[in-house]
């Protein structure tokens, strides 16, 4: 019972590690594809961005 218990928190702290750490890296698609090849304008008329 005591290794299913240690599991179970491993696995939620491996979870919330993660979580953090990729919310961090994460860009919005206008940053991400900036290039002059990529066609993002204004995220408010393309439907793309932080709404």
């Amino acid at each position: 019972m005591k290794a299913f218990i240690a599991a179970v928190i491993c696995t939620a702290a491996i979870g919330v590690g993660a979580f953090y750490v990729l919310h961090a890296q994460q860009k919005t698609v206008d940053v991400a594809f900036s290039t002059s090849g990529a066609r993002v304008g204004d995220p408010g008329y393309n439907l793309v961005g932080m709404n």
